[in-house]
Order: C-alpha cells, then sequence, then structure tokens
C-alpha cells in the first residue's frame, strides 16, 4: 500500500511532526519506509493502531507497546463466522470486542468482519445467515463511525453506493466509508440512483476530491450515464470504482477490492496532485 508523508502522518496521529520524528527516533516506532528521494512514508495501519492504543493508555510508551502486539496478531480465528452461522448476536459482539483487544480496527474489519461476510455469501444455502451477518454488520460499522475523529483534512471523497440494502456490497461501502474517515477524510455516502438536481446539490455542497463508484449494482451503460451526469454538470473530480469490476474502464479505474487499498491510493493520490500543483 502507497505511504503517507511526515506531515499527513502526524495529522492521522494528532500530533506534530517534530513529535512523530522524536516518537521514531526514541521508541523505534512508528517505522517508516524511505522513499527514492529519501522522505519518511508511513503505513496506514500503523498508524491507525498507534492512535487507538494511544487514545486507550494515556502514554506513549505503552500506546506503543500495544500497538505493536495488535500488528502482531494472528488474523481470523473463524469466531464471528460462527456467530454468524448461529444467528448469535452476543457471541458476534464478543467475537469483534476479543479482536479488537489484539488487533487494530482497520485488521478486525478486512481480517475478521468483511472474510466472515464473504464466506456466507458465496453459499445459496445461507441466505438468512447473510441477511443476519448483513444486518449486524451495518450496524456495528455504523457505531463505530460515529466514534471515528472529526475530518482532519478538507479532502471530500464522494462514495456513490449501488448496494440494494442489507447485502453485501453494503458492508463493503460502509466498512469504506468507516476507513475513509478513519484516515481524516470528509466522506458522504449516496446512492447511485440520484436524480440530477439531487446530484447536482450533493457535489456542490462536498465539492469532492474523488468519487468513488462502489459496488457491481450498476451495470456499465448505467456507470457511462452517471459519468456523464457528473462531468456534465461541471465537476472534474476523478472517478474510481470500488468492487466494480463490471464498471472499470478508462473513465473509470479501479481503486481496489479492500477499504486499505482505497484509502491508500486516495492518500498516494492526493500527495502525488499536491506535489504537481506546486511543481
Amino acid at each position: 500500500m502507497p505511504g503517507i508523508r511526515t506531515n499527513a502522518a502526524a495529522e492521522v496521529l494528532g500530533v506534530s511532526p517534530n513529535t512523530l520524528r522524536s516518537w521514531e527516533r526514541r521508541y523505534g516506532y512508528p517505522v517508516p519506509k524511505r522513499t527514492a528521494g529519501n522522505h519518511r512514508n508511513y503505513e496506514l495501519v500503523e498508524l491507525q493502531a498507534l492512535r487507538d492504543a494511544l487514545a486507550e493508555t494515556g502514554n506513549i510508551s505503552s500506546a506503543i507497546e500495544l500497538a505493536r502486539q495488535r500488528q502482531a496478531a494472528p488474523a481470523n480465528d473463524g469466531s464471528l463466522f460462527t456467530a454468524f452461522e448461529n444467528f448469535d448476536e452476543s457471541a458476534a459482539d464478543r467475537a469483534v470486542e476479543e479482536s479488537l483487544a489484539l488487533r487494530s480496527l482497520e485488521r478486525t474489519v478486512e481480517e475478521l468482519l468483511l472474510p466472515a461476510i464473504d464466506k456466507l455469501a458465496v453459499d445459496p444455502e445461507r441466505e438468512a445467515e447473510l441477511e443476519f451477518a448483513s444486518r449486524w454488520a451495518t450496524g456495528w460499522l455504523h457505531g463505530a463511525r460515529r466514534l471515528a475523529s472529526a475530518a482532519a483534512r478538507p479532502a471530500g471523497i464522494l462514495l456513490l453506493d449501488s448496494s440494494h440494502g442489507q447485502d453485501v456490497e453494503e458492508v463493503y461501502t460502509q466498512a469504506l466509508d468507516l476507513a475513509l474517515r478513519r484516515a481524516g477524510f470528509r466522506v458522504l455516502v449516496l446512492s447511485n440512483e440520484l436524480g440530477d438536481e439531487r446530484l447536482d446539490r450533493a457535489l456542490g455542497a462536498l465539492d469532492p476530491t474523488a468519487i468513488v463508484l462502489c459496488g457491481p449494482g450498476a451495470d456499465t451503460q448505467g456507470a457511462v450515464k452517471l459519468v456523464r451526469k457528473i462531468r456534465d454538470l461541471g465537476f472534474v473530480a476523478p472517478l474510481y470504482g470500488f468492487r466494480a469490476d463490471g464498471l472499470i474502464g478508462a473513465a473509470v479505474p479501479s481503486a481496489g477490492s479492500r477499504p486499505s487499498e482505497v484509502t491508500g491510493m486516495l492518500n498516494a493520490d492526493l500527495r502525488r496532485r499536491a506535489t504537481q500543483a506546486f511543481a
């Protein structure tokens, strides 16, 4: 995943760049990679794990120890999938709480929640279990979103959702919404079937830096009309597709299939455009 430069990384943590560099020197964490130009590039997941741990402990040395433990935790133990199989809401709550004690929220979503949803989605005999899991997941993601910090950057991202309620794609769109908010973006999620006037109002209010078409629910013809509509309204923000393989083309390149991939790509895109603006 593309890294994050020092100033943006400091914004994610809510500290100054000097403080971030002092932590790196003193504790050896977070650990940036170096670009060809010798600039620091931090991993977003590592920064978010440290931010969450610091909020819990209030002490940087304890927070770094906790963040390292969570980053080293194993991936998926199958407990959430079992809870969904048994329609057991309490067990699902417990599985996620136990995961959050070991992993960052981002890892919990991508290594525990989404794989459990995907596993149910491929089995046509488990429609009831999938509906239960989707309802539980969207409720939990909404709760986590309410706890996300206020946007730390002016960049706004518009997610145009093609899901039809309580399905796999709605869970993925909500997971992407949460990931972007926790990365500091302003986010607006709307249906991809908005009329021209409503879409114009939404675009004008958000003035998005990027627009993401989410899910395969719109056919290619519908996607072409939507892209044309956005361009006819005078908005030139780049468009991307998320889990929208049928929509991908020259006008709508893929941003990835996981929330962390999209977040990393948008961070890299913003950095590239900022560099070009000052060139």
